[in-house]
């Protein structure tokens, strides 16, 4: 089960879709062997860069089967919906499968302090017992929580045992939150995503690890293992990928680059983005070749 001392790399895990759109089961399977493979240590399903807004409720919980029957990682599930009795509906399904815990982001429509503090009280008192993660992701909720209302949370919902971090610049909340424990706050563990584009200085700050989908989570297992052990060589290997990450993290073209290099690794089948979606260009796999066989020379010289 998720606990506050949970840590290392959960990658957020793609949804697999044949060309006609249809959910490919098989590549579930074998993206699942592929992330194992490359050193994760958790699953994150369901989230914003799953696709899950896409996938009816069948879907959702046939994925959610698939996923937990076929792998003995704990799995966090993306339950994130317009209304609480959904949440806390997906919630209980998640974890009659298996799942570790689940994650929730804030609704756009949340403005104040308060009102943050309230939604999440009320979902924390739905979800009863199940362990939950607070997806903190501004640039696409719209929502800014300060470290002192997370805190607020985290006193008032004990059940919330991580904090997704993904506010950006957001280093110097990292380092709020770890200022607060040292005074005595309860300890939370604090997973990173933005795609990677910070790991290195979020895990210097004090992060625990990774969650996002980044399509070399080895990436991820090296930084994070080496990071506070041996700092200069985690830092030359992130740079080797830097490069790479940035053009990932492009809006609008990060999941279609994300998916196309899964599907080139063997990950998944089919690189397909279910409608609406779109396609890379010649010009942009071109890109991501170059960038790729860059990032391939600078790793073997290390």
């Amino acid at each position: 089960m998720l606990t506050e001392a949970t840590s290392g790399v959960f990658t957020i895990a793609a949804t697999p879709f044949l060309p006609d759109g249809a959910l490919d089961l098989q590549s579930i399977d074998r993206m699942i062997e592929f992330y194992a493979e490359k050193g994760t240590t958790g699953l994150t399903i369901l989230g914003m860069m799953g696709e899950a807004d896409k996938l009816w409720a069948d879907e959702s919980e046939a994925v959610i089967e698939r996923v937990t029957a076929r792998t003995d990682m704990p799995v966090i599930v993306g339950v994130s919906a317009s209304g609480i009795a959904s949440i806390a509906a997906l919630s209980a399904k998640a974890m009659d499968r298996g799942a570790a815990g689940v994650m929730v982001a804030p609704p756009m429509t949340l403005r104040t302090d308060d009102q943050i503090i309230t939604y999440f009280q009320n979902v924390s008192e739905a979800l009863g017992d199940i362990p939950w993660v607070l997806q903190d992701f501004p640039l696409a909720t719209e929502v800014q929580i300060t470290p002192r209302v997370l805190r607020t949370i985290f006193d008032t919902c004990p059940t919330c045992k991580m904090l997704k971090h993904e506010d950006w610049p957001g280093l110097e909340k990292i380092s709020a939150l770890r200022r607060q424990e040292a005074e005595g706050a309860r300890r939370m563990a604090i997973l990173c995503g933005s795609g990677g584009l910070f790991l290195l200085e979020e895990m210097l700050r004090g992060a625990d690890g990774a969650m996002t989908g980044f399509a070399y989570p080895e990436m991820m297992r090296d930084v994070t293992k080496l990071a506070k052990s041996d700092p200069d060589r985690a830092r030359d290997i992130f740079d080797a990928y830097l490069p790479l990450i940035r053009y990932e993290c492009q809006p609008g073209l990060g999941l279609m680059v994300r998916k196309h290099i899964l599907a080139k690794r063997g990950a998944i089948a089919h690189p397909t983005i279910r409608k609406p979606g779109g396609t890379l260009s010649a010009a942009a796999i071109a890109e991501i070749d170059i960038l790729v066989s860059r990032q391939e020379a600078r790793l073997s010289a290390l």
